[in-house]
């Protein structure tokens, strides 16, 4: 039986997933603002349709499958802002809808464990849109909905490299701070794994095994190149961004059990150190 996926902000981790369906036969929508992208969803055997207001008719129609990755604003989920009478309406013949959130929703454990079972009690601004925004999706009627809560995303063009080799990279220090991540063709794999094993109502954390202190992924990255340690700066006295901040608000260790053993997933990358050598290996 044939299968359609549409693709709601097709970016960097859909793409992954949409690399790993195509060869299988699937018919793929991939949604994007940038009509410059078009050519390259086509050589990737994606049908691109232009956000917001592009032809939907036809994906909607034929869709056996969604996957939503566009982010929520201070207007709510952009997705459901537009398209929630259509997606309800189809909702009952969904086999399978995929909504990537982020384990943000958990807010700060000061470095404890967090699991899906785990209170959502975001701090920050991202995070509480992104429990407003689960909760929103989950409101629709027979939806087929698995909610992903994706870790700190990694893969090639993403990884600290590039600021290692130019010197801009910096260990910034902050007590007991810890991130867990994840591969990009991991969050890929743990989607597929999901479409041939659904269970509506599910939620799963998307990380590997290994929360880190960011410094440390630093200094191994440098390592790794031969190159320098990246001095050590105090995280009260470097300067940062809002959004960069943000992040050194929240600590916690992340729970990855469900995906191995409801999914059966075993991780390409279990931990940065995996991941980080093959991503070098592949750019050589």
């Amino acid at each position: 039986m044939s299968k359609t996926l549409l693709s709601f902000g097709h970016g960097y981790s859909a793409r992954a997933l949409a690399k790993r369906l195509f060869p299988q036969g699937w018919t793929i929508y991939g949604t994007t603002r940038n009509p410059d992208k078009f050519d390259v969803f086509k050589d990737e055997g994606v049908i691109p349709i232009l956000w917001p207001d592009g032809d939907y008719l036809t994906a909607f129609e034929t869709a056996t499958h969604l996957l939503i990755s566009a982010g929520p604003d201070a207007d709510g989920d952009p997705v459901l802002g537009k398209f929630r009478d259509e997606i309800a309406q189809i909702a009952p013949r969904l086999e399978w809808v995929g909504y990537l959130s982020t384990t943000g929703v958990y807010g700060d454990h000061q470095g404890g464990w967090v699991d899906e079972t785990t209170p959502l009690t975001a701090t920050t601004k991202r995070g509480k849109l992104r429990v407003v925004a689960e909760a929103d999706w989950q409101s629709i009627n027979a939806l087929p909905l698995h909610i992903f809560r994706l870790a700190g995303i990694y893969g090639p063009g993403r990884g600290p490299f590039s600021k290692v080799r130019s010197g801009s990279a910096r260990r910034i220090i902050k007590a007991n701070q810890v991130f867990s991540r994840i591969h990009v063709e991991d969050i890929a794999q743990v989607l597929e794994a999901s479409i041939n094993q659904p269970n509506p109502g599910a939620a799963y954390n998307v990380c590997d095994n290994e929360a880190a202190p960011p410094e440390d992924v630093i200094a191994h990255a440098a390592e790794l190149l031969g190159l320098p340690i990246p001095p050590a700066i105090p995280f009260e006295e470097a300067e940062m961004s809002p959004m960069a901040r943000s992040f050194y608000a929240e600590s916690k260790r992340v729970d990855n059990t469900r995906i191995k053993d409801e999914l059966g997933v075993d991780l390409l990358y279990p931990d940065y150190r995996v991941g980080l050598a093959a991503l070098l290996a592949e750019s050589a």
